[in-house]
């Protein structure tokens, strides 16, 4: 097994990968920097939690040390299909980048614009973007793509899924034509080849995984309910359990409306969306992190968008639409040789459509009756009967001997006397019928 080192990355990266307990490069990584490092274009294809983050950042961060960078000038770009994959690649990056003294800045849309444009102010020498803030600074003249060295595409069918890739055509536009390409997708076709065709110079590809990977530490199970009744008992009981659990919804609604049955049910969870604000996605992920909350339940959106240690359980409560979305969500455990389970609750007239989305996917799951806190339920899942003492929404804190509280988490002061005055004259006025 080769050595970061050996593979030609600079001494003081190396030092930062090994102070984080980093010391053995993946089978995709020991493939591909080695090119990237030489200055080749690259295509990357992998499964999901195989490294590739490290596997065109750790060469990137190499070829841009030791030249300066201009204000709003980065020599390297990034760019990422969701907020939460734009903040975790940054947040990987930092460390190495640090050690090299070099500077990674991340632009992402749900923040105010502003504070990233103050953040130009100083020099970037590697840039993290979602292709629509990017497009946004472009326009403002904040942002210039024209002293780009190098250009990674990260997780580029994504991107294609979520139809960003006119944007993206537009973006890789305004780089130098000879700056160098790197693209990591988990598939490479479609639109991706179109990209690939139109924006690579001889490109050497790495592959470590077909399209159909099936990782050996990840067992897959389908949870047969008779009806949805049934199926959501189950996953109350389900999110109960003990360890780190990400469950799947195919609507925001249906995000919003499961967080509500858990907490009522006493299960700490929340919920990640299109529609939620950076500042409750954040929250949410960080508090996944850490393990104070431990369900996380979510749109397709986040299933490449995160990133978290010690995920032991991914369930498909709404199992997904394609067989694409069903690898990227189950992708979530059984990360770097670590086991986890993937459960699909799946009712009656569910059945026929998710055996052959499971077939497509190259999946075979046992099926198992979801009868309540049944043993083969419990040891797969791990499910038990909830506390059953409801939590307040997220960010909110219960009430202590009555008194309500506010947003900040202070009890509510008690109104004036000029205060109540105002508020029953107001109350008299309502009552007073029209004439």
């Amino acid at each position: 097994m080769k050595s970061f080192a050996d593979l030609g990355l600079p001494t003081p990266l190396v030092r930062a990968l090994a102070e984080e307990g980093i010391t053995e490069p993946f089978p995709i990584q020991e493939a591909a920097i080695p090119d990237a490092l030489s200055g080749k274009d690259v295509l990357g294809r992998g499964p999901t939690g195989s490294g590739k983050t490290f596997t065109f950042g750790l060469p990137m961060l190499a070829r841009l040390a030791g030249a300066p960078s201009r204000p709003g000038k980065p020599r390297g770009l990034v760019l990422a299909p969701t907020r939460e994959l734009a903040s975790q690649i940054r947040q990987r990056l930092n460390a190495p980048a640090n050690a090299l003294g070099l500077r990674v800045l991340e632009v992402v849309g749900g923040v105010n614009i502003n504070t990233q444009i103050r953040s130009f102010a100083a020099p970037v020498d590697l840039l993290v973007a979602t292709p629509g803030r990017a497009e946004d600074l472009l326009q403002r003249n904040v942002l210039s793509f024209g002293s780009l060295e190098i250009v990674t595409l990260d997780e580029a069918d994504q991107m294609a899924d979520m139809g960003f890739m006119p944007q993206v055509v537009k973006l890789l536009d305004r780089a130098p034509q000879e700056a160098q390409k790197l693209l990591f997708s988990a598939t490479l076709d479609g639109d991706v080849q179109k990209i690939v065709d139109r924006y690579m110079h001889d490109p050497v590809t790495h592959s470590t995984a077909p399209v159909k990977s099936a990782v050996k530490t990840m067992k897959h199970f389908v949870l047969l309910c008779d009806d949805r009744e049934t199926r959501n008992a189950r996953a109350i009981e389900i999110a109960a359990r003990e360890g780190k659990t990400i469950m799947f919804m195919r609507t925001k609604h249906g995000v919003d409306r499961q967080v509500k049955k858990l907490r009522r049910a006493g299960i700490h969870a929340q919920g990640i969306h299109g529609d939620k604000g950076q500042g409750a996605r954040t929250r949410a992920l960080d508090g996944f992190a850490d393990g104070s909350t431990p369900v996380l339940v979510a749109t397709d959106i986040a299933a490449r968008g995160i990133d978290v240690t010690g995920v032991s359980l991914v369930v498909h409560i709404d199992p997904p639409a394609e067989h694409k979305a069903y690898l990227h969500r189950a992708g979530r455990t059984a990360r770097a040789g670590a086991e986890g389970n993937v459960v699909t609750l799946v009712v009656d007239s569910q059945r026929k459509e998710v055996r052959a989305l499971l077939d497509k996917a190259g999946v075979r799951a046992m099926e198992i009756d979801a009868r309540m806190l049944s043993p083969e339920l419990v040891e797969v899942t791990g499910a038990k009967k909830p506390s059953g003492t409801p939590l307040p929404p997220p960010g909110g804190q219960p009430t202590q001997h009555g008194k309500s509280r506010n947003s900040s988490g202070r009890p509510k002061r008690p109104k004036t006397g000029s205060q109540r005055r105002r508020s029953a004259g107001r109350s008299s006025r309502r009552r007073t019928p029209r004439a």
